[in-house]
Parts: structure tokens; sequence; C-alpha cells
């Protein structure tokens, strides 16, 4: 192969990786409900912002809500999916999953009790065996859940993250609420004490530590221990 056909076949070899590279996010879900009006109380007594209400007329409305720290938002309303109402599932992830069914019980949500898988994570799925009441016994990162419905009978599930997978996040680290910060500097503050255990001295560095040990915990990689 000569020179100048190599240089060709690596330009375009380039310009695929770059366009595999574009940033692509979740942006909405839509869910399917048979009365708007009763779905926008229950997605605001859920303490969801709000974004959109939109009336065209008789015959179309959109109404957008955003979860508290998310970068996704739901929509429903009038025309806007041809899906039976109730049939929309959707996942949501909380740092503290004891917390966040608190939460939705003050909220008046009727949640299921906190459960875990006796193997896997299959069993968050509708009609799927082996769910266990209680969080997971290692309380490990994805492996503990709640769910409720909306009046139509839509499914949500939330789940327990508190570290990511290797490589689902990537670029820099990012906390989306107080909440989110303020949990991962607990867990951090409790994995350093067991470094310091391991040093037998104050650990003037802890900051630096800290700071590895949550960019570490978010990108899924080993902590510093």
């Amino acid at each position: 192969m000569d020179s100048a056909k190599e240089l060709v076949l690596s330009g375009e070899t380039a310009r695929n990786d770059q366009t595999a590279c574009i940033d692509t996010k979740l942006e909405v879900i839509v869910i399917p409900v048979s009365n708007v009006d009763r779905a926008k109380q229950f997605y605001a007594a859920l303490g969801w912002r709000l974004d959109v209400d939109r009336d065209k007329g008789n015959d179309f409305r959109v109404i957008q809500f955003t979860p508290p720290g998310s970068q996704c938002s739901v929509v429903f309303g009038k025309n806007v999916t041809s899906a039976e109402p109730g049939s929309g599932q959707g996942l949501l992830i909380v740092s503290d999953i004891e917390s966040a069914q608190t939460e939705l019980v003050t909220r008046g949500v009727d949640t299921s009790e906190v459960f875990h898988c006796s193997s896997g994570f299959g069993c968050r799925f509708p009609d799927r065996p082996g769910r266990v009441n209680g969080v997971h016994p290692e309380r490990l990162s994805y492996g503990s859940f709640i769910s409720f419905r909306d009046p139509d009978g839509n499914l949500w599930q939330l789940q327990e993250v508190t570290s990511r997978l290797p490589g689902r996040v990537a670029g820099e680290t990012i906390y989306t609420s107080p909440t989110d910060l303020s949990a991962a500097l607990h867990r951090a503050a409790v994995a350093h004490g067991h470094f310091e255990q391991g040093m037998g001295q104050t650990d003037p560095n802890w900051a630096d530590w800290y700071a590895d040990y949550m960019v570490r915990e978010q990108k899924g990689k080993p902590s510093p221990l």
C-alpha cells in the first residue's frame, strides 16, 4: 500500500472515530397516561420540577417534568404517544435507597419494600424471581431497589448506585445535587478512616485522598486503599 493511500485511509478512520465519540445524551422519556391532570398532580407531588405545560387546543397537550438532579426529563400528555397507558417503565438512580423510600412515603407514594436479588440484578424486572427483602447485605452499588407506580400503572424503579461500572462515567466528575455530593463525601470519609487506621497516623493529605477516592468511585475504578 502506497503512503498516499495510507494517509487517506487513516484520515477516514480518524473521522469515523470522531463521529463515534460525539456526545449523545438521553434527553426525554415519554410515558403514556390516560388522565393528564391527574398525572401532573402526581409527578408534582414527587417533588419533580415542572418544565413545560403546553396546550395546543383540544387534541394536543404536552407536560414535562424533571426529577431532582436528573439531566433527563419525563414527558406525557395528550396525543404525545400511541402506547397504552400504564405500559411505561423507567429506572431512576439514588445514592441512598432507604432515604429515597422514606421521602417517597412521606410524599404519599405507595412504594415496595426495599429489596435486593438473591443473585445478580435481574430480579428488578417484572415477574422475575429472586427478590429478597432488605438492602443488599454487602450494600453493593447497583444492588438495592424499590419500585412504585403512577396512577396509570406506569412502573418506576429506584436503584441504589454509589459507584459506577468502569467506563460508565466519562469526562469530569459531576455531582448533580448537594445531597449526592454530601453522600459521596461521607463514603470518602469512612474509607479514609480505614486508610488512616492502616497508616497508624493522621493523614495530612486527606483532601487529596478524598478527591482521588471520589473521582475513582464515579468512574468505577478501584479505590486508593
